[in-house]
């Protein structure tokens, strides 16, 4: 069995004993140590240290008394380990060390709500690719709006052009966001930020992508096809499709509140109405021209629509499938829309961008001729003009947030609903505006989504984690 340093050196037969009184001499004659024949060479040589040998004779005082010092302070500290040594082993043994237990944070100093604005980029045709880079800028709208952080979504190779994202929504039953490309479609966990799942479907996907409030059922829209998808949001399995014959070109989409129907529109002029849960047709309705950018009252028995060649918007009457209303902005925008050459005008129209604002009473609407956002007084049975605002730079979204307060604008700008004042931007980690169209402003509770807007200025206002839309107010 093997024997420890200290068996050896403190344990029978080796009992360490030391006669040191001679030290207390003026010479060390007739110091007599008894050292015992220890099995570590290193002991025996301590020991001889102090002592040098047996019999040390006096040849020089001051050098005897030195050692005698030395080999005193030795031999004392080798009888002190010994008896310390034999203690120990006769006291009980000690527990076991465990790993002290690390106690739960104090999550008093945490807050554990969150107001946060989602931007996904590339968020626009009218802006470079990579002007804002490729993700999911969160910022923090309880904070002016700081940058938090950018989420990943896809990556691209430094020599392609990524894809542009088509459109942006969330779950707050799911507690997933889900971001649209034309090429595909991918969800991710909002409490790790983490993709979840992520498919091309049939190869031909995506537009802009809707959930129902009770997280059932996701509806997006195919590529310019003559239908749209609905998707299982949890897992991204393709359920059915909405086939939608008359409207060609699949472009936005709005849900009603209920969840029920959805309201595809094309780049053209008839909007397919159809039954999400059996893909039937409901309802068919004719506008003006090509449908653009539109929205839907807070029951949606209305419909708001800019349409190609208008600077302003059309109402439809839901339950007839009329157009009631043709409303143009103020001023002289045909004269600049049809000069020759034709000016640029974001995506090619004279108004992109319409949201019902200040639960219903007001329309704004964006004016890519002007580059003004106009606003009309929508208490009268035909909306009137009131007032514009600017903008800082071209405007062709307008997304209301979290209870209507702010409305954030495609030109990165953040504006008052009620003042009507640009009150802050949006920018990247570097500071660069935002020129997005897609975003979500989401409230939050320990990393769960409790509220959620949608992406498109309707009258209802955001989706909650109970399975509720609520009007905005």
């Amino acid at each position: 069995m093997a024997v420890s340093f200290n068996e050896r050196l403190c344990g029978e037969p080796n009992l360490l004993r030391c006669k040191c009184s001679a030290f207390r001499s003026q010479s060390i004659i007739g110091t007599v140590w008894e050292i015992p024949r220890f099995t570590t060479p290193l002991t025996a040589g301590l020991l001889r240290a102090g002592h040098r040998s047996q019999t040390i004779r006096t040849e020089s005082m001051m050098r005897a008394k030195s050692l005698a010092r030395v080999g005193t302070g030795i031999c004392g500290a080798l009888l002190i380990w010994c008896q310390a040594d034999a203690q120990n082993a006769s006291a009980p043994p000690l527990p076991p060390k465990t790993s002290p237990m690390r106690s739960a944070p104090n999550e008093s100093f945490r807050p554990r709500d969150r107001h946060l604005v989602y931007v996904a980029l590339p968020g626009s045709l009218e802006a470079p690719g990579y002007r804002n880079g490729v993700g999911v800028v969160v910022l923090d709208a309880g904070n002016d709006n700081i940058f938090v952080k950018r989420i990943p979504t896809w990556d691209y190779a430094g020599s392609v052009s990524p894809e542009q994202v088509a459109g942006f929504t969330a779950s707050a039953i799911t507690n997933m966001m889900y971001v649209s490309a034309r090429g595909r479609l991918g969800a991710w966990d909002l409490a790790t930020d983490k993709k979840v799942w992520d498919t091309e479907l049939d190869g031909s996907c995506c537009e802009r992508p809707q959930v129902t409030a009770d997280g059932k059922y996701l509806v997006v829209g195919s590529d310019l096809k003559d239908y749209w998808y609905v998707v299982d949001p949890r897992t991204g399995k393709l359920l059915h499709k909405l086939a939608a014959p008359l409207s060609p070109g699949a472009h936005n989409l709005n849900l009603s509140p209920d969840g029920k129907l959805a309201f595809m529109s094309p780049n053209n002029p008839v909007m397919t109405i159809s039954d999400i849960a059996t893909g039937k047709l409901v309802k068919n309705i004719t506008f003006g021209d090509h449908i653009r950018v539109f929205v839907l009252n807070h029951d949606a028995t209305k419909i708001y629509s800019n349409t190609n060649n208008l600077d302003g918007f059309e109402i439809a009457d839901v339950a007839t499938g009329k157009i009631t209303h043709h409303i143009e902005v103020a001023g002289d925008w045909k004269t600049k829309w049809n000069a020759t050459p034709k000016p640029r005008i974001p995506h090619g129209c004279p108004s992109h961008g319409i949201a019902l604002v200040n639960n219903e009473t007001e329309v704004w609407v964006a004016d890519g001729v002007n580059n003004l956002i106009h606003i009309f007084d929508n208490t009268k049975e035909t909306p009137v003009e009131v007032a514009t605002i600017k903008p800082t730079h071209g405007v062709y979204w307008l997304t209301p947030g979290l209870d209507g307060k702010l409305i954030y604008v495609s030109s990165g700008d953040i504006i008052d609903a009620r003042t009507r004042k640009i009150v802050g931007s949006m920018n990247d980690e570097y500071g660069k505006p935002m020129y997005a169209e897609k975003l979500l402003d989401m409230s939050f509770r320990d990393g769960k989504l409790q509220r959620v807007v949608n992406q498109f200025g309707n009258g209802f206002g955001e989706q909650d984690n109970l399975g509720n839309t609520k009007p905005r107010s």
